[in-house]
């Protein structure tokens, strides 16, 4: 269904269903053909965020400060995890999962929040949920002066070498959070608990990514196989290690001591994978793989389904 449309005199309000009838290759033309709509969109959600608020866009930093602080407490102070420079380790492997959960968490109730514009206007439904993406993406590089100013003030040696895999990793989980922001945008049209399952969804999937603990603690005798057998299908995985071995650059450490030497030490614990930069690279490809046949999907069902929106918001 293209075109639902009264007469005004009819006293029925006018209903604008966007086509289905578009091939991949149509559908992301016609996106592109309303990218100025998709940027004022963007320029939209930045504002109304912080709008009447007194801190404004120092919330954007404030944020990874604050669960900075508390995730130290909890693991490093309290649960005594010894990991180096917790501070770098967490930030470098939690910003780019607050891009990817927020994409996914914002963008799913996106064409429910612009119902407005969905009834009367004609427009590629897609830039709704992308729009939630492209602000997600400009709160992750504000919120990486926070990393940056972290990495100055204690003074913490980065891997230059794995900095090359850091573009891709980020374009890797764009490219998941929208494939999935698609599919789960349109869910909520019809089934409007959506947004609460994939909160719940995201909650679990937090704590299956190795974002507060290290990468080894896993595979530890404590742990049990189904846990594990998440952990490892997990496309996201792949990217966060990747952020956390170019920026926080330990692969293991004393746990004993709580330093990087591990000389003569008796119990070493793993961080990261302590693996050549090809390895790394063939984990992200895996994950782009997966990435790319999750976006692909997610337009073809957001298309398909999107006809008649109009009618059911």
């Amino acid at each position: 269904m293209t075109l639902t449309a009264q007469a005004p005199d009819a006293g029925v309000p006018t209903l604008v269903n966007a086509s289905s009838n578009v091939g991949i290759r149509g559908q992301l033309k016609e996106i592109w053909t309303y990218r100025e709509l998709l940027g004022g969109l963007v320029r939209k959600e930045l504002k109304v965020k912080y709008k009447n608020s007194v801190l404004g866009f120092l919330w954007t930093l404030l944020n990874p400060a604050l669960y900075l602080v508390v995730f130290w407490l909890a693991f490093d102070v309290l649960l005594d995890s010894r990991v180096p420079q917790f501070f770098v380790f967490f930030l470098s492997g939690y910003l780019i999962w607050t891009l990817f959960s927020n994409s996914i968490a914002l963008g799913t109730g996106s064409v429910l929040a612009n119902s407005a514009l969905v009834k009367k206007l004609y427009f590629p439904r897609e830039v709704l949920p992308l729009a939630q993406v492209g602000a997600a993406i400009v709160h992750f590089f504000l919120q990486s002066v926070v990393l940056l100013a972290t990495l100055v003030i204690v003074w913490h040696d980065v891997s230059f070498r794995f900095m090359i895999l850091l573009p891709p990793a980020l374009l890797i989980a764009v490219a998941l959070a929208t494939g999935i922001t698609l599919v789960t945008s349109s869910l909520n049209v019809r089934l409007r608990d959506t947004e609460h399952f994939v909160e719940l969804g995201l909650l679990a999937w937090f704590w299956l990514t190795p974002i507060v603990y290290p990468f080894g603690t896993v595979y530890s005798d404590r742990i049990s196989p189904m846990f594990r057998w998440g952990f490892e299908r997990n496309p996201i995985t792949a990217v966060i290690i990747t952020f956390q071995r170019a920026i926080h650059n330990v692969t293991y450490f004393c746990e004993s001591t709580g330093k990087v030497d591990i000389t003569n030490c008796p119990d070493v614990k793993q961080v990261l994978p302590n693996e050549p930069m090809i390895w790394y690279a063939v984990q992200l490809a895996i994950a782009g793989v997966i990435s790319l046949l999750v976006l692909y999907g997610g337009l073809r069902y957001f298309r398909r389904t999107s006809g008649d929106f109009a009618e059911e918001i």
